[in-house]
């Protein structure tokens, strides 16, 4: 088990480089790429400032394997090799200061807004959003995309990506049992409904390099999630030996679970007791201090990602080595403190949503 004293350790993986030190950039909905999912030069320069500024790994927004599959405005695709350019300079810019870099693959199901696709897709169909249920072929298509956005991936330089199962969207929808109403082989019981999400993680597996790193991000609570079946396939997914490292995104990493049966401890201790077989567990969620990732790490999580703390110190991680007491500034913060932190106009305009957060 990890300590106070390894926030500033490297962390070696299954597969693929060394991560310096035990912090990771969380994937960020940005709003800045271009309208047809190329990198913009102010995504560019806010990922490779996190990635100058000593993060052990720096990985992208959410970044679509389908057009269809668009969640936000201004979202970062990886759908098409007309991405490969952009991808292949942030890939370059990140290793250029020695940083291991990663994209996060997404489609957003039935989340996807209409006026950005059209009509929006689904395990099922849902009145409530219009979406459409896919047919069985085109699950098994949707499952080609991802491991195709791995190989894209790759191709740009990159050395992982994480799938993105957490948050309500496609995979997770696929995973819940009132989202996923299918009678076919990707419904039913859990392992119909993992299904999915098995057949990308194995294609990427096998398809992608031997050093390539594959994470995936889950979501424990919310959105149709039940804690006993993630707890079941987190189970097996680090007993198979495919992922390299497990993300579970909290929202709040210090909760106790919403489901009361489970009530008796931590929302993160219900799987820092599982066996690892060598995968290494991650978690994020109002992560804003050293001492506070310092006791996760003593919790049991091998790594902790950081957003609005990443957002606000793009060198949180040369902070926290310089000072082991080290706080994120103390929120408001005025645009200016944003803008110097590499947010360009899009990110800004985005986060003055966030109540309280921008004076």
């Amino acid at each position: 088990m990890t300590s106070r004293t390894d926030v500033p350790a490297p962390l070696r993986l299954r597969r693929g480089p060394e991560w310096a030190n035990r912090l990771a950039l969380a994937p960020l909905t940005n709003t800045q790429s271009h309208a047809d999912g190329t990198l913009s030069e102010d995504e560019y320069r806010c990922l490779v400032m996190r990635a100058e500024g000593g993060f052990g790994l720096v990985m992208t927004c959410a970044s679509h394997v389908q057009r269809g599959g668009q969640g936000f405005p201004g979202q970062l695709g990886i759908f098409s090799d007309d991405h490969l350019p952009g991808l292949t300079r942030l890939a370059a810019g990140i290793h250029a200061v020695g940083t291991v870099s990663s994209v996060q693959l997404h489609h957003a199901g039935y989340r996807s807004p209409g006026e950005l696709v059209g009509q929006p897709v689904g395990p099922s169909g849902d009145p409530e959003t219009g979406a459409r249920g896919l047919t069985t072929q085109e699950v098994a298509e949707l499952a080609e995309d991802f491991v195709l956005a791995a190989l894209r991936a790759e191709q740009a330089g990159f050395d992982g990506v994480e799938v993105h199962g957490a948050h309500g969207y496609v995979l997770a929808q696929f995973l819940s049992a009132e989202d996923n109403r299918r009678t076919d082989v990707y419904g039913g019981d859990l392992e119909g409904r993992s299904r999915l999400l098995r057949e990308v993680l194995t294609g990427i597996r096998s398809r992608c390099g031997a050093d390539f790193q594959l994470g995936l991000r889950l979501s424990p609570e919310r959105f149709g999630m039940r804690l006993g079946e993630i707890r079941e396939l987190c189970t097996q997914l680090l007993g198979d030996g495919s992922l390299d490292y497990l993300d579970l995104s909290l929202w709040d990493a210090a909760k106790l679970p919403a489901d009361e049966a489970f009530g008796d401890r931590p929302l993160l201790g219900w799987f820092t007791d599982l066996p690892r077989n060598g995968t290494v567990l991650g978690v994020a969620g109002k992560v804003l201090s050293v001492p506070r990732v310092a006791e996760l790490l003593d919790a049991g999580a091998d790594f902790v990602l950081l957003g609005r703390a990443a957002i606000l110190h793009h060198d949180f991680p040369r902070r926290a080595t310089a000072d082991p007491a080290f706080e994120a500034v103390e929120l408001p913060v005025p645009e200016s403190h944003l803008e110097a932190e590499g947010l360009g106009p899009a990110f800004r305009d985005y986060i003055k949503g966030w109540r309280g957060f921008v004076a």
